[in-house]
């Protein structure tokens, strides 16, 4: 009832829908006239052939043969009589088989119906609605994106032009408004000048509209826009945006960051404050085939909080076995990384370049970034059209073992697979593994979904546009609190709670209850980077946790109440 009462509220505010209401009335009014008026008619002709009726059965003959039902209980005897009954049956034809359907469908129906998808999918946000984040696309980034919105409890509203696809969303479970993208009153009926963000992940040149558009309504908004290239992102820029992201740039430096490049030293893939995370290759060292505990990583004064065996992250324990495959997620300070780089600087040590299959955008930019590493490379690109290196490209298809043998895949120590075909990606990577079951493997992949596929494939690590993007958006949001380490894998810091205060590391049992790893904590201003099991947290502590993507959300469900 509730519902019903505000569809109806609703409905009687829109201008349009008082008037095609104020249209029906008035037919209705038209057809109870003509329905009385024929009644009366009835009588007089009634009466002319010598027969009485009540004034009910008058009304009740002609609706029985306006609506053509026509029982035959009452008719006339006469041709004036039958005339008229003609003239009734044409009419109520007229009336209400065409015109009160027509009527009540464009008057009443539609509107109705109008009114209830704009419930459904409103055109503005609530007066008080501030801290929210507009997002002006449902792309596979802003997919991603919403997951972790829902995951931190953050708000946020989808702007969508067209009211069938809002509505498509919106069944989807996607907070959505209408609204056209270059209408700066859009943005005044969303409250943007008390949002916290605008993520706009559109075409270059629409990004500069919204930029452009938004800046004029709300000067103080933060507004995150992607580019294509250099050029748009200094246009984006000058229109508006506040930070612009280049996504297969960060995409390339990603790859690269995975990229062991064939020796068993140390890569800082993240960094908060003065805490490295760090990634090492386990093949061929004397680590294989030992656990843990009897490998004495800590003697090195680094920590191991955790493992990647194909694509799949484990929390390390002092039991865990080191196979040949595993890759080492360390935590340490950059002394003591130095001193793990010293005691396995001289495994695993190869000079052979890294191979890149797939020259476009993403492609060049992941050798760029190898080449600034210090690490060679090669690019397999089949279109001539991509290459802009051709000492270093050989142009041919990935898929055909003559091309990758030349390039080098027999002793490449890593393959970075960085087409922008998620399909193309899954059977390169099956077919890599297949010929080279030792390489280290990296792809990347467009849609999120495909993250397990190809990790089930044999890629050791995948990342994805969607996470990437998602990723540095809330970061940007949330003030580099959340970071990035691999994909699925974050850092963040949290005030200790009060629940935790007075108790060792040991028995606060964070990671069994939230499924992230205490690697830092700061305690009276000094850090503290592998604290001790021993270690006490107190009142005002801060602690730095690695976890997975909803780690955060499940610490503050498991301590917010105790």
């Amino acid at each position: 009832m509730k519902y019903l009462t505000a569809q109806i509220a609703f409905l009687l505010r829109q201008r349009k829908a008082k008037r095609n209401i104020v249209y029906l009335l008035r037919f209705v009014a038209v057809l109870v006239g003509l329905v009385l008026l024929y009644s009366v008619v009835f009588h007089y002709l009634m009466e002319l052939e010598g027969r009485e009726h009540s004034w009910l059965t008058g009304l009740y003959w002609t609706l029985t043969v306006m609506s053509t039902l026509g029982f035959g209980d009452i008719t006339f005897h006469s041709d004036l009589g039958r005339a008229f009954s003609m003239v009734v049956l044409l009419s109520g034809i007229v009336f209400l088989l065409i015109l009160l359907p027509f009527t009540f469908i464009q008057f009443f129906y539609a509107p109705w119906m109008e009114a209830q998808a704009a419930a459904r999918a409103p055109s503005a946000l609530p007066e008080q609605s501030s801290g929210h984040v507009l997002l002006t696309s449902h792309d596979p980034v802003t997919t991603a994106l919403i997951k972790r919105f829902v995951a931190i409890d953050q708000e946020y509203a989808l702007v969508v032009p067209d009211l069938k696809e809002a509505l498509r969303l919106h069944d989807m479970g996607v907070r959505v408004v209408v609204g056209d993208l270059d209408d700066p009153e859009t943005y005044r009926r969303l409250r943007a000048d008390r949002a916290a963000m605008l993520a706009t992940t559109q075409s270059d040149v629409l990004n500069t509209n919204v930029s452009f558009t938004a800046r004029g309504v709300a000067p103080e908004l933060p507004i995150v826009a992607t580019a294509n290239s250099a050029a748009a992102e200094d246009i984006l820029y000058r229109g508006g945006a506040t930070r612009v992201l280049q996504l297969h740039q960060m995409m390339g430096q990603a790859l690269a960051r995975c990229t062991i490049g064939g020796d068993a030293v140390s890569h800082v893939v993240a960094q908060v404050d003065e805490v490295l995370i760090a990634e090492a290759s386990a093949a061929r060292t004397p680590l294989v085939g030992k656990s843990l505990r009897d490998n004495r990583l800590t003697d090195l004064g680094v920590s191991v909080i955790g493992v990647w065996e194909r694509g799949r992250f484990e929390f390390a324990a002092a039991d865990t076995v080191v196979n040949p495959h595993s890759i080492l997620v360390l935590t340490g300070s950059a002394q003591q990384l130095q001193n793990y780089d010293e005691a396995f600087a001289i495994y695993n040590q190869s000079g052979e370049p890294a191979l890149i299959l797939g020259g476009g955008r993403v492609g060049r930019a992941t050798a760029r970034a190898l080449a600034e590493r210090g690490i060679d490379s090669r690019i397999v690109e089949q279109s001539p059209d991509r290459v802009r290196d051709k000492a270093r490209t050989i142009v041919g298809n990935a898929a055909e073992l003559e091309v990758l043998e030349q390039a080098g895949i027999r002793k490449a120590p890593t393959v970075l697979i960085t087409t922008h075909d998620d399909s193309l990606n899954i059977y390169l990577t099956i077919y890599v593994r297949k010929l080279r079951p030792d390489i280290q493997v990296i792809s990347r992949c467009t849609h999120e979904r495909n993250v397990a596929t190809l990790h089930r494939a044999g890629a050791d690590h995948v990342l994805s546009y969607a996470n990437m993007g998602s990723n540095t958006i809330v970061n940007l949001l949330k003030r580099s609190r959340i970071l990035t380490v691999a994909e699925g894998l974050d850092i963040f810091r949290l005030p200790a709670p009060p629940a935790l205060h007075g108790k060792p590391l040991a028995e606060s049992g964070v990671r069994e209850r939230t499924g992230s790893s205490v690697v830092a904590v700061r305690s009276a201003g000094a850090l503290v980077i592998n604290p001790p099991a021993q270690h006490v947290l107190s009142e005002g502590d801060e602690l730095v946790l690695v976890g997975g993507i909803d780690a955060e959300a499940r610490f503050r469900d498991e301590f917010a109440g105790e």
